[in-house]
């Protein structure tokens, strides 16, 4: 029996609304997530992960922003829909989040116990003392030493890579079914990084808790997921396994990301960097996004907006290099074009 997705996005358009008109940060994108896998949504700043994120968290600040079309299935329930008071129910319950800088999540007013209890008690019902014991559970789950005392301190006490396993434990203390990870590690140094991530591995197995994270670093997607989709001027460009991206990248953005990341082994005067920056939401209306950057556009690109073929099973990509289910005549050029 095929298993089934817990979370389904299906042609999601997300979109601000200004003086100058509307403006789609998420452009009809679907995707799925799994029971239990670590999903990596990769892309430079502008590209509308974060969005993305909100938008299945129903955060998007209305106004400006707006859902405008498309569908959030989890588990078959449609959460554009949702009333105020059932996402309230879901959120921490059944899908929560981490962000990028916990300082700005955690409330500087309060201790580490009143934050854990509370998010404890709005969702479950129970005693005070079986919520304060879950709370010790869950700071040893994640790492923290010497948890009683630490229960009664507030976030300012607690170093980065503390605050952030705080958030983690508080995200994971009523064992959600999703949870989605912003930047989860981009506020701390390496060392602690790689701590972070370990952790949330630990916890996926553990738990079993499907994991969707949101990060503009390489590195970090190949530490932790298993399938990856990558983002560019509001779209998904290409989607498939980790081990395909990382070896057989077929959009021309992607292969620009993997080009660009350091490469101990080689020595290289300079980095490589792909020429230019993400567009402006909204400020391409024909063609494809990528097409003032990419070293293989052709006249077509100009004119028409690539559609999403499948390459081969699980491997998807938005390219007029390609073709339904086969290898473009064109592939071998645009390697050969970016690596030169």
């Amino acid at each position: 029996m095929e298993k089934k997705p817990i979370l389904q996005i299906k042609n999601l358009k997300t979109s601000f609304f200004t003086d100058d008109g509307e403006i789609p940060a998420v452009d009809h994108i679907s995707f799925d997530v799994y029971p239990g896998e670590i999903v990596g949504i990769v892309g430079e700043s502008g590209c509308g992960k974060s969005v993305t994120s909100l938008s299945i968290m129903g955060l998007v600040p209305s106004p400006p922003g707006k859902i405008v079309s498309g569908e959030i299935l989890l588990n078959d329930e449609n959460i554009v829909q949702a009333t105020e008071k059932r996402m309230r129910q879901i959120r921490g319950n059944e899908l929560a989040m981490i962000f990028q800088e916990p300082m700005t999540s955690l409330n500087p007013l309060f201790t580490i116990e009143n934050q854990l209890i509370e998010a404890i008690r709005i969702h479950k019902k129970g005693s005070k003392k079986a919520s304060y014991n879950r709370a010790v559970e869950m700071l040893k789950l994640v790492g923290l030493p010497r948890v009683n005392e630490l229960m009664k301190s507030y976030p300012h006490q607690l170093s980065g890579g503390m605050r952030q396993r705080v958030m983690i434990a508080m995200a994971m203390i009523c064992n959600p079914k999703i949870l989605i990870a912003d930047e989860p590690t981009t506020a701390l140094d390496v060392t602690i990084q790689a701590q972070i991530l370990q952790l949330m591995k630990d916890l996926n197995e553990k738990l079993h808790t499907a994991v969707l994270l949101i990060t503009h670093d390489l590195g970090v997607v190949s530490e932790v997921c298993r399938r990856v989709i990558v983002m560019y001027s509001g779209k998904i460009v290409e989607e498939g396994d980790i081990q395909t991206i990382f070896t057989d990248p077929k959009h021309p953005y992607t292969k620009g990301l993997l080009l660009s990341v350091p490469d101990m082994r080689k020595k290289k005067n300079r980095l490589y960097s792909i020429p230019g920056n993400v567009p402006k939401p909204g400020s391409i209306k024909q063609g494809c996004r990528f097409y003032g950057r990419c070293e293989s556009r052709m006249e077509r690109c100009l004119l028409e907006d690539p559609p999403y073929v499948i390459v081969e099973e699980g491997h998807n990509v938005r390219c007029w290099l390609y073709e339904e289910g086969g290898r473009s005549e064109n592939e071998q050029s645009i390697t050969t074009s970016i690596e030169s």
